[in-house]
């Protein structure tokens, strides 16, 4: 049982997972990697010299980004052309009405680490 004061302050805390997903040699600039962590299919995207992960999957119909095309910091579906941000996972062309989900990405000395929530 959890008893608070008049006057205290309570906050729940979430715990993040942090996944080792390669070093930063394996994501060269310019490329899309998927990797699962967590139980999630992640894009990983070197845009312009930053690593960045959204959901690999298209939130129009399913679609695998990995197998899309990286110009800059946005990335096209193969299966029906939506694009997504990958620094933010906005959608930025339709088809999709949705964003993808992004993840931070932290590095580690050479590590690279996603964290999920």
């Amino acid at each position: 049982m959890l008893i608070l004061q008049p006057g205290s302050h309570f906050e729940w805390l979430t715990v993040l997972a942090e996944h080792k997903i390669g070093q930063v040699s394996s994501f060269p600039p310019g490329s899309m990697k998927l990797v699962e962590a967590g139980g999630k299919k992640v894009l990983i995207v070197n845009a312009e010299g930053t690593i960045h992960a959204i959901g690999n999957d298209c939130t129009h119909r399913g679609g695998p980004l990995n197998e899309g095309t990286l110009e800059g910091k946005v990335v096209t579906c193969p299966w029906h052309g939506g694009q997504f941000d990958v620094t933010t996972g906005k959608a930025t062309a339709p088809p999709p009405k949705s964003d993808s989900p992004a993840f931070k990405v932290k590095i580690q000395g050479n590590d690279v680490m996603l964290i999920l929530p």
